[in-house]
């Protein structure tokens, strides 16, 4: 690309960026401007694990760990919190830099987004933000994009009505929202046998199929009586998960019948409409209590009809996950069809996390955030080919 190419490229995203935040005002939506320099703790503790290995991190000289924000989600969330609209409905959009180490590619590059904050008609204020990313997508010039959504308020449905032992709800959504491979890891806990005899059986007994409070509490009153916080580089937190593994695999296997219904869930794909059909099938031949997530999923898709949105070219899986560990139900992204590695717009809802980040009560939380680099690349692509 020659020097003026780059020059026009630039202009052109800048003048796209400014009329997409200008069109996200005019909707209701204020402009917010979260610092650059944030806390690290919250990413380190809340975010995907992709965002956690690319931080940009430093101390203060009080020795508090800092980063230069990855993402504007979080910094928007605790700004909200700490002013006077926490816990009333308030919507925010935002342009600015943010910064991740993505290799061979720029580590700083602009990010434009909304995050709604307090409103109770959940699956309305989740089709408005699928409409509004397709809104943005439009704006660049691109109107053929591919729908990827799903809902990790299903997967965890599932878990907590199969009544499975603390440790694996725990394994299988941390898998679930890491996008590793869930069946991978599916079959080797059906496979798992009872290691022989060890110096840890009694310790391993008495935790079988407690909860993570009480195990939690036993290894740091161990450690805490070895003098050590932490062994071979892990965290009290990590320890206590592996006993409570090793301590619930004693035990037995997975069950092979919650195993075939995990399974069955994860195949289903395609249609939205299609798909609610076959989650109630599935609900009611293994006669478990998944109604209120199924309906929050049918009620969504009936708000996107109303938003215009055509739910056939819209495709949902119940393994769609985006890989951040916030995200407590709607999740969605926007591909590209001619390159749909790399998502356009992402987002979805994220109730969970205002209590974690110090909200004394839920606040329901939902957004997404638009990667204007790539849209103004496809963009300036298509305007290309049309000039041509």
């Amino acid at each position: 690309m020659t020097a003026t190419a780059a020059a026009k490229g630039a202009a052109g995203s800048a003048a796209w960026a400014d009329a997409l935040l200008l069109s996200f005002a005019q909707g209701g939506y204020v402009q917010a401007h979260p610092a650059i320099l944030q806390q690290a703790e919250p990413f380190l503790d809340l975010s995907g694990e992709d965002i956690r290995k690319s931080l940009y991190l430093t101390t203060d000289a009080s020795g508090e760990e800092l980063c230069l924000r990855p993402d504007l989600t979080i910094p928007v969330a605790r700004d909200y919190l700490a002013s006077e609209r926490a816990g009333k409905p308030a919507g925010f959009c935002y342009l600015g830099p943010v910064f991740r180490y993505r290799g061979g590619r720029p580590s700083e590059f602009l990010q434009a987004g909304i995050e709604s904050f307090g409103r109770q008609d959940r699956a309305a204020a989740d089709a408005e933000m699928l409409a509004l990313a397709l809104e943005a997508t439009a704006a660049f010039g691109l109107k053929d994009v591919e729908i990827r959504t799903g809902d990790v308020a299903l997967f965890n449905a599932l878990i907590d009505a199969l009544d499975l032992y603390p440790v694996w709800r725990r394994r299988l959504i941390k898998d679930f929202n890491r996008k590793v491979s869930l069946t991978e890891d599916i079959e080797r806990l059906t496979l798992a046998t009872a290691p022989g005899h060890n110096e840890y059986e009694g310790v391993l007994a008495a935790l079988a199929g407690s909860d993570r409070k009480a195990a939690l509490a036993l290894v740091t009153d161990l450690m805490s009586i070895a003098g050590t916080t932490n062994v071979g580089g892990r965290t009290v937190d990590e320890i206590a998960d592996r006993f409570l593994e090793q301590s619930t695999l004693k035990g037995g296997a997975l069950p092979r019948d919650a195993v075939a219904i995990i399974k069955r869930f994860l195949a289903i794909a395609g249609d939205p409409d299609e798909s609610v059909t076959q989650l109630r099938a599935l609900a009611s031949d293994a006669r478990l209590d998944l109604a209120a997530a199924i309906d929050q999923l049918e009620s969504r898709i009936g708000f996107m009809v109303a938003r215009g949105i055509d739910t056939k070219l819209t495709r949902f899986s119940t393994s769609f996950g985006r890989g951040l560990d916030y995200y407590t139900g709607f999740e969605f992204e926007l591909h590209a069809k001619s390159n749909g590695v790399e998502p356009l717009v992402g987002g979805g809802r994220y109730d969970g996390l205002m209590t974690q980040l110090g909200s004394a009560t839920p606040i329901p939380a939902v957004g997404f955030s638009v990667w204007i680099e790539a849209l103004t690349q496809l963009g300036l692509s298509s305007a290309q080919g049309s000039a041509a």
